[in-house]
C-alpha cells in the first residue's frame, strides 16, 4: 500500500517538472439533453498535463526516484505512457527506447518521435509490445518504466489524487478511467476510503471487471475504441490489491456512449478529450452511474493525445 506522506514526498520531488492541471465546475446536466437531472460536478483535467496525460506523473517518478542506468529507460506503451516517458526522457537528458503496438494512435507515435526517443512498433496490442520491451531490457540493461505495474508509477500518479483533493472541497465520488489500473490506484490511495472512487473501463476492454469476477488478475479482451490507452491484456498485480481495498465500483461503457461522450465534451465545455479519457463522462450520460441529488462528483479527463479531426 502507498501511503499519503509517501505521496506528499513524490509530489515534492516531481512538482518542478510536471504541471498542477486545472479543475473546472461544470453543470453535468449541459452535456445532453438527457442528461438534464446531472448536478453540478468537478472536471480534473489532467489532458493539460506534460505529454498530453496524466502519465507523465508516473514517468518523471520513475526517472527521479531510481537510478538509471547509462543504457537508459525502454517502455511498452498503448501511446500515452510512451509519449510520457520520452518526454520525461527528453527533459532529463536519458536515452529512451519506446515500444508500441500497432493499434497505437498516429498522433502518439508521431510525438514518441519527436521527442527523440527510440521508436519500435511491434505487435498488435499492447501485450505484445511489452513482450518485446522486457526482451530489450534483459539484453540491454535499460530501466524498465512500466506503464502502470510498478510501486513508482503507481505513486506518482497518485499525485494526481492530492491535488484534486486540495482542489475541490467537499467531494463525494470521484470517476476514473482503467486501463491497467496504475491511475486507479493511485487516485485511490490518496483517497483511501474518505471519498468514494469509482472506475471505468470500456465494455470491450474489462480488465478491473474481470479480475474482481476472478478474485484476481485475468486475462481480458483488448478491444474498444480507447485500445491504444485502455487495453491492456490484464489488470496489474500490484494494482488489483489497492483497488480491492478502496475501489468501490468498476462500471462497464460501450464504445458508442464513449464516443458520444468525447463529442459531448467538445460540445458543450470544449474540453478536447480523447475515447479512453471520456470514459467517465461516458458513464454518467448512458446511465451507468446515477449521482444522488446534490452529490459532488468529480470525473478525472485523463488525456488528449489525439488529432484534432476526432472531435467532429
Amino acid at each position: 500500500m502507498i501511503s499519503r506522506d509517501d505521496i506528499r514526498r513524490c509530489y515534492d520531488t516531481i512538482r518542478p517538472y510536471i504541471r498542477r492541471t486545472p479543475v473546472i465546475q461544470v453543470r453535468l446536466g449541459e452535456l445532453d439533453e438527457s442528461a438534464a437531472a446531472l448536478p453540478t460536478g468537478t472536471l480534473k483535467l489532467e489532458q493539460l498535463q506534460c505529454a498530453g496525460a496524466f502519465k507523465a506523473r508516473g514517468a518523471f517518478t520513475n526517472l527521479l526516484l531510481r537510478e538509471v542506468p547509462p543504457a537508459g529507460v525502454v517502455a511498452a506503451s498503448g501511446g500515452n505512457h510512451g509519449v510520457a516517458v520520452a518526454y520525461a526522457a527528453h527533459r532529463l537528458g536519458v536515452p529512451a527506447k519506446i515500444f508500441v503496438p500497432t493499434v497505437s494512435a498516429p498522433t502518439k507515435i508521431e510525438r514518441i518521435r519527436q521527442l527523440g526517443a527510440d521508436l519500435v512498433v511491434t505487435g498488435e496490442r499492447y501485450a505484445d509490445a511489452l513482450a518485446a520491451a522486457q526482451d530489450f531490457q534483459r539484453s540491454s540493461g535499460a530501466m524498465s518504466v512500466h506503464a502502470y505495474d510498478q510501486r513508482e508509477t503507481i505513486l506518482g500518479q497518485a499525485t494526481l489524487g492530492l491535488e484534486l483533493a486540495e482542489q475541490a472541497d467537499g467531494l463525494d465520488t470521484v470517476l476514473v478511467p482503467v486501463g491497467g489500473g496504475g491511475l486507479l490506484a493511485g487516485v485511490a490511495s490518496w483517497f483511501a476510503g474518505d471519498v468514494r472512487v469509482i472506475g471505468v473501463e470500456p465494455e470491450g476492454a474489462p480488465t478491473l471487471t474481470y479480475a474482481r469476477a476472478a478474485g484476481q488478475p485475468a486475462d481480458a479482451p483488448a478491444g474498444s475504441v480507447a485500445a491504444d490507452a485502455l487495453a491492456p491484456r490484464r489488470i496489474g498485480e500490484l494494482v488489483f490489491p489497492i483497488t480491492q481495498s478502496y475501489v468501490e465500483d468498476v462500471l462497464l461503457v460501450d464504445d458508442d456512449s464513449i464516443l458520444a461522450a468525447q463529442r459531448a465534451l467538445w460540445q458543450a465545455f470544449r474540453v478536447a478529450a480523447e475515447p479512453a479519457a471520456s470514459v467517465g463522462i461516458a458513464a454518467l450520460l448512458a446511465g451507468a452511474y446515477k449521482p444522488a441529488p446534490g452529490e459532488h462528483v468529480a470525473v478525472v479527463i485523463s488525456g488528449a493525445n489525439m488529432s484534432p479531426a476526432q472531435l467532429g
